[in-house]
């Protein structure tokens, strides 16, 4: 028979169990435990602080263990500003533990602006230790006899740690190669030079300091592949005659065009000119008659005019047959 005082024996044994879970739970005594056994002093009130702060402890502790084991100075204090920052604690540290191991000056003040600025730290501490290959697409340009020579290049590059905030990317570095390619090969007189020396392109090109302002060191710059592409002189040439060919024929049915509208002119002109001539050949027998009846001319005198106008008649006639006859004979 189960008596009152094994009922709160039981009832302050699940109590007991209870508070040791909601412990256990809050205050993370495991994690604690395993600071204290890897040599990093941390006490147990600061552990319940980052609760409070909203700060998970296994992301600063563990990452300040790995610290501590690789001989880094660092505190929580400086983990804890990290990760309420936003940034990624164990990517930071683990930089630092690659950087000191490759003995490359890196700062967490460095390491945490880096990772803060959006930038992998871990991968620019590998990249300044391992460089990086970056290959270019095939860039065009056209030599001064107006071939196209296209060209593949290989830019190999070393993170530059100090320029990595607000340092340039990968993105400058092509457009900026790209660019001393087609100026290079758009200085030559000759494409073949281009062909014979394509070292020439990258010894050009990597003296021209591409790399200032970006977050990488050039350290060569390899032209992989080279091929020759259109005649761009030649289309251009025949673009330009094409174009002058259609200049010409424009000017040319506009004079046309100007030609047949003065003769048109023309022929108005001489059209009214006869007309003026018939309108005024018909007030010549109106002019004759009101002379008559005004007593001006008598009628010799108009007989006399129409002798004359009947032997001028009579003389063209003559002329004619004149000219007809020698046209025959021709």
């Amino acid at each position: 028979m189960i008596t009152q005082g094994t009922i709160f024996l039981l009832l302050i044994i699940g109590l007991i169990i209870i508070a040791l879970s909601v412990l256990f739970t809050f205050v993370p005594v495991m994690l604690w435990i395993s600071a204290l056994a890897s040599g990093v002093r941390v006490s147990i009130f600061t552990l319940i602080g980052m609760r409070l702060r909203r700060v998970i402890p296994s992301r600063v502790i563990n990452p300040l263990i790995k610290a501590v084991k690789a001989g880094l100075n660092l505190n929580t204090n400086q983990l804890e500003s990290h990760y309420l920052a936003g940034g990624n604690v164990d990517r930071v540290v683990n930089a630092l533990i690659a950087a000191h191991r490759a003995n490359i000056a890196l700062t967490f003040e460095r390491g945490a602006a880096i990772d803060l600025a959006g930038r992998d730290v871990l991968e620019a501490v590998q990249m300044s230790v391992n460089p990086k290959v970056i290959e270019t697409p095939f860039i065009s340009g056209v030599a001064m006899d107006g071939i196209e020579v296209k060209a593949k290049a290989r830019i190999t590059v070393r993170a530059n740690i100090d320029r990595l905030v607000g340092g340039a990317g990968e993105e400058t570095v092509i457009a900026r190669v790209g660019e001393g390619i087609v100026s290079t090969i758009g200085s030559q007189v000759d494409h073949k030079k281009v062909l014979e020396n394509p070292d020439m392109i990258s010894q050009t090109v990597l003296t021209k300091g591409l790399d200032a302002g970006t977050a990488f060191e050039i350290l060569s710059i390899d032209i992989a592949d080279i091929d020759i592409g259109k005649n761009i002189g030649a289309g251009l040439q025949t673009d330009q005659a094409e174009a002058d060919k259609k200049i010409a024929q424009a000017k040319a049915e506009e004079r046309r065009a100007m030609a047949v509208a003065q003769e048109q002119e023309m022929r108005a002109k001489v059209e009214e000119m006869k007309a003026k001539v018939v309108e005024a050949e018909a007030q010549v027998p109106l002019a004759m008659a009101e002379a008559l009846r005004s007593g001006n001319i008598g009628v010799m005198d108009y007989m006399n005019i129409r002798n004359i106008d009947a032997d001028t008649d009579m003389r063209n006639s003559i002329g004619k047959i004149s000219d007809d006859g020698e046209e025959g004979m021709k």
